[in-house]
């Protein structure tokens, strides 16, 4: 019999034995005690597989339907930072910021969609059909997973996995990294210690909420924080905690919760510290309304190039809440509200780096007027790594003063070119 065939008949009887078995009940090793049992059924009906053949095939169906099949070990492996699945026979990874093709692949498209059904039965409340095509997830460890079938991609089921990396914990850990300099992370402490509200800004995979996750690191225990996100993805240290999440349509089309009707919830749980997980939509106008309205120490992301790219979607977003507001107001609002904007960005070498943290200053005509304090400046590309320096610019924010009003010392010299 060929081992497809085989293989097919043995994934079959396999899995109608474990869906009998109460969720969550069949542990590893009686899972391979009941593959050792359907071979000697198999055997039993005259279906005899030679001892390394039925090796082999233990070993991928018990990968397929009980791990993560093909990615299992890619999952497992501290190198691999990003996986990207397009279909089942061209996977991808991120090691090191550089992305290579590799031999893997998944035996059919079945064994893709097994997979995927595993990590949905992890993330209640997601669901992915032909009427919700696209889902984000998050698995209990923090990976942050995206999905897409047709007809909204073709050829199959896309898979974007992006893993959940503790190798940073603290500001001290990102100057070892070579993400920032000693100068950079005792001012960024400093601000979260004077509940500066700071916008976090990068494109996608640079690293935002790594470095948004560490910085509330710095928040202090007897504080309430309240995030607000679409996957489970921000870890936190401290204790009193509130965890909002949006939810999307049921089948029926109904039940939404938006990113805009948990900020405006959030305001009435007595925060202390709002952290928005990502600012893309009509929740813009209540996440200004808020900062101005007195609330200090939040944090936010959003997805832009540049500090001047963070403030333009800003004001590009607000006509999403359906509202005509004037973009002298929206300006004063942003201006008003945030503090600071750091800037993290992915390099051409694959490593990230905050290569800005700006001052949100006065609104003018046409903008906002913007000041670096600090910034990176890449010199050469020397072997493969871009090389460079982190810079004070010599300019000094105007609420410097707020520090020592707090009580945390920050030099001037801090500042000093």
């Amino acid at each position: 019999m060929e081992e497809s065939v085989l293989k097919q008949m043995l994934h079959d009887r396999f899995s109608r034995t474990l869906a009998t078995h109460a969720p969550g009940s069949a542990d590893r090793e009686s899972v391979r005690a009941l593959l050792d049992k359907l071979f000697v059924e198999f055997a039993q009906q005259g279906v005899h597989v030679p001892a390394e053949q039925r090796d082999r095939l233990m070993f991928e169906v018990f990968h397929d339907t009980f791990d993560f099949g093909a990615i299992d070990a890619l999952m497992r492996d501290p190198t691999v930072s990003e996986i990207m699945v397009n279909g089942a026979h061209q996977i991808f990874v991120e090691r090191n910021g550089k992305r290579v093709l590799l031999n893997i692949t998944f035996a059919d498209e079945r064994a893709l969609k097994a997979v995927v059904e595993r990590m949905l039965e992890m993330a209640p409340g997601k669901r992915l059909d032909g009427s919700m095509p696209l889902v984000d997830l998050s698995l209990p460890d923090g990976t942050r997973v995206h999905v897409a079938i047709p007809p909204v991609v073709s050829g199959g089921v896309h898979m974007t996995v992006r893993k959940y990396q503790r190798t940073l914990n603290t500001l001290g850990d990102y100057v070892e990294a070579g993400g920032l300099d000693e100068r950079m992370a005792t001012f960024l402490h400093a601000c979260v210690r004077a509940r500066l509200n700071v916008l976090i800004s990068g494109a996608t995979g640079t690293g935002k909420t790594t470095l948004l996750e560490v910085m509330s690191g710095y928040f202090d225990n007897d504080e309430r924080i309240i995030a607000i996100e679409d996957t489970l993805e921000l870890r936190f240290k401290q204790p009193n905690v509130v965890r909002l999440l949006t939810r999307t349509t049921n089948i029926e089309g109904k039940g939404a919760v938006t990113i805009t009707e948990l900020f405006r919830n959030s305001l009435r749980m007595h925060p202390s510290r709002i952290v928005l997980g990502e600012i893309r939509g009509a929740e813009v106008v209540d996440y200004l309304n808020a900062l101005n309205s007195g609330h200090r120490g939040s944090f936010g992301v959003i997805h832009a190039a540049t500090p001047q790219g963070a403030v333009d979607r800003l004001e590009n977003l607000v006509p999403y809440a359906g509202m005509s507001i004037p973009a002298t107001l929206v300006r004063r609002q942003v201006s008003n509200g945030i503090d600071i904007i750091v800037q993290i960005d992915q390099l051409s070498d694959g490593s990230r780096k905050v290569t800005s943290i700006t001052e949100v200053g006065k609104p003018t005509a046409i903008g906002v007027e913007l000041h670096d304090i600090f910034r990176f400046v890449p010199d050469v590309l020397q072997e493969g790594k871009v090389v460079g320096r982190f810079l004070a610019t010599g300019y000094v924010p105007t609420f410097h003063p707020n520090f020592a009003i707090a009580d945390v010392a920050l030099p001037d010299s801090v500042y000093k070119v």
